[in-house]
């Protein structure tokens, strides 16, 4: 395969040739990455080919400083949230004072036989509002105080979308392990 910084000078001279490759070469990584946040294929299929306009139009500004593909993914993921704050309303928590902060503690639950496909399904099946802090915290890494500011929400309402999409992982966690012990044990 090419190597990147030929792709990479290819497509800031408008090369199709070379975004294609850069397209085949990131595309399925980054669809993933497009249905974690938009929980259907139809709009992470938008969300990708619009990630991928923005990478192209946007590609002079990749200052060759730090990883190209992180680069990347902060765009994809910037896509999505666009898209996503086009097309959604946070709920909104009246007293963030009474939201529980999140446990980080890990439990003590026996989670073998849970594959990271089927937990990454199940993030994908969380409530748009859920699905979007979960995502930004828990895989992205981002604080609630940044959270806060990407989508115009509070700190407390994105602390209790995660604690809530936490609960509701908890719940389907337990259902799946639950139902893939009663078929083993037939």
């Amino acid at each position: 395969m090419p190597e990147l910084k030929k792709i990479l000078r290819g497509c800031l001279d408008g090369n199709s040739r070379d975004q294609e490759l850069l397209y085949r070469r990131y595309s399925a990584k980054f669809f993933a990455v497009c249905l974690q946040y938009t929980g259907n294929r139809e709009e992470a299929s938008d969300v990708l080919q619009e990630s991928f306009i923005k990478i192209f139009t946007n590609l002079h500004s990749y200052s060759g400083e730090g990883s190209f593909e992180g680069w990347m993914r902060r765009v994809v993921v910037n896509t999505a949230l666009e898209k996503y704050r086009s097309q959604y309303y946070l709920n909104k928590v009246d007293d963030p004072e009474n939201v529980a902060e999140p446990n980080d503690a890990g439990d003590d639950s026996d989670y073998s036989g849970l594959e990271a496909g089927d937990l990454l399904e199940m993030v994908t099946r969380l409530p748009p509002q859920y699905r979007m802090v979960f995502n930004l915290y828990a895989i992205e890494g981002y604080s609630h105080r940044e959270i806060a500011g990407m989508l115009s929400i509070t700190e407390g309402t994105s602390k209790s979308n995660l604690s809530r999409a936490r609960q509701i992982l908890q719940k389907k966690v337990e259902i799946y392990l639950g139902i893939k012990k009663r078929m083993i044990n037939g």
